[in-house]
């Protein structure tokens, strides 16, 4: 956890950009992110420093070279430790014309912690700024992984909070719930193609270090979690340097982080590539049949994204892969024949888990729309026997644009420190919905007027469009009401009507 000095020192970080005129956010975590990475980088050479020194043996890998670069800087004024001690205009000159230069060679030379810096460049011409801010990274205590990955994850949050580019994050409560249905094991291969900041795969890697902690001494297992496990896309460069330093920052060492258009290209080369998919993708409206990858048509015909993103989802998983992703409504009932195509296909031919219909300010301020978390398993021969229903009403925040929490931070989340009342059920369901989601046999007991319950597959088909609304299913109790009958009711209008003409009469007697 972050104390409140280290969150204090950030938003002077944060205040330092804005009041120097940096004031898109995504522009401050971009600059930020190049100046952690250098910090980096210098902190990787002293490690490799230390142990040739102890060990008396030359430096397996030197990360900045001995010597000088190509306009006669010495390397070693490139490294953190030593420019953050020169004078502020000094300093900009060597981070603006040796520090970044050096960056963009290591992403052409295709180094791991490299890939993304092909275009890096220093986003600001204040010195006095650079100093600043050099100076306040440099006094934040970021020794264990832990500290320096909730550094990052509360610096990604002020994206959110200021409004701007929110939409690339998904409430980490959301994220945690999701990991937590889906529970990661240390042999999965997991991906998410729209891999934004990367919220959905630290969360999963955090999930193995907590339940799995024996993995990372396994040497396999390891180096699976470090090279292997995590996969995930973006077309967007500065979401993907973003994302890429998230999952470093979370110390995992070489997680692929990696440019793609996920429906415009083929897929021939990762389908059946990943056992588990953890996504919440944009939907942004219609792609054009020309730019939309031939081998995601032929699952389903089809212009929308969200229904791409589905048939991506089936080609990327291997026979047997799970997935939790988002979806709007509108593929739970449309009623096109893509609609239609896409649902049955999850009936019949794979097995679907469970709709989880989500409130319609879970991702408020940037949308209201409504939309439901869609647990598959990939099979190809069916399976489906019956689909589990949750009608989230709450999720431990207010559902207008604030987003204020209802609860103590202890009480928040899918699995909070403290356990809720019945009262608090009412304001965070999250931990409700995993509960139950773990114990799936008592809940065929439950009648459909509960806020879960389950429809038999043979139901869902009978509907003829594979309607997957929860409403379509739900049962709503109507409290019965005595109402006097009709004569009754005549007959005491009639009484009234008979005592106001009465009055009038004794009116007009009075006035006459």
């Amino acid at each position: 956890m972050l104390t409140g000095n280290i969150r204090n020192q950030i938003d002077q970080i944060w205040n330092a950009f804005w009041s120097g005129g940096v004031s898109n956010p995504l522009s401050v975590i971009e600059q930020l992110t190049f100046l952690m990475f250098i910090k980096r980088l210098d902190d990787l050479h002293t490690v490799e420093e230390r142990k040739a020194e102890d060990l008396g043996i030359p430096m397996s890998r030197r990360i900045f070279p001995e010597g000088s670069d190509d306009k006669g800087e010495p390397y070693d004024n490139l490294r953190w430790s030593r420019f953050k001690h020169f004078e502020a205009r000094e300093m900009m000159r060597i981070v603006d014309e040796h520090v970044f230069p050096f960056l963009r060679q290591l992403g052409e030379e295709g180094s791991s912690y490299g890939t993304h810096m092909k275009d890096a460049r220093l986003g600001f011409s204040n010195a006095n700024l650079l100093a600043k801010v050099v100076q306040m990274l440099d006094d934040i205590p970021m020794d264990d992984r832990d500290t320096k990955g909730d550094v990052y994850e509360y610096m990604l949050s002020k994206i959110a909070s200021a409004g701007t580019n929110g939409q690339f994050r998904t409430p980490r409560h959301i994220i945690e719930l999701m990991v937590n249905l889906m529970a990661p094991q240390p042999g999965d291969t997991i991906c998410d193609p729209a891999a934004g900041t990367c919220g959905f795969l630290v969360a999963a890697g955090e999930y193995l270090r907590e339940h799995h902690p024996q993995m990372l001494r396994n040497r396999e297992q390891r180096e699976h979690f470090h090279n292997g496990m995590f996969h995930g896309f973006d077309f967007d460069s500065t979401m993907l340097r973003i994302g890429a330093m998230n999952m470093t920052l979370h110390g995992v060492e070489n997680a692929d982080v990696s440019y793609r258009d996920s429906l415009a290209e083929e897929h021939g080369s990762d389908a059946g590539a990943y056992s588990l998919i953890l996504a919440n993708p944009p939907f942004a409206g219609s792609l054009d049949y020309d730019t939309t990858a031939k081998d995601l048509l032929k699952i389903v015909k089809t212009k929308k994204t969200e229904l791409l993103f589905m048939a991506l989802f089936m080609r990327l998983l291997r026979t047997g892969g799970r997935a939790a992703v988002v979806v709007p409504d509108g593929v739970l009932f449309g009623s096109s024949k893509a609609h239609k195509d896409l649902r049955r296909m999850l009936v019949e031919e794979h097995k679907l888990d469970a709709i989880i219909k989500l409130p319609s300010g879970v991702f408020r301020p940037y949308a209201g729309v409504s939309c439901a978390i869609v647990v598959f398993t990939k099979t190809g021969v069916g399976g489906t026997e019956n689909v589990w229903f949750y009608d989230m009403a709450a999720d431990g925040f207010s559902l207008d644009d604030k987003r204020t929490p209802l609860l103590d931070a202890a009480k928040l989340g899918a699995r909070p420190a403290e356990a809720l009342g019945e009262d608090e059920h009412a304001k965070n369901n999250l931990p409700d919905i995993l509960a139950r989601w773990q114990a799936l046999e008592a809940e065929a007991e439950r009648p459909r007027t509960a806020q879960s319950f389950v429809v038999p597959a043979a139901e869902i088909i009978a509907t003829g469009s594979w309607d997957l609304s929860l409403n379509r299913y739900k049962e709503i109790e109507h409290e019965e009401v005595d109402h006097a009958a009709p004569a009754e009711i005549i007959a005491e209008l009639r009484a009234l009507e008979a005592e106001i003409n009465e009055g009038l009469d004794r009116l007009e007697g009075m006035l006459g």
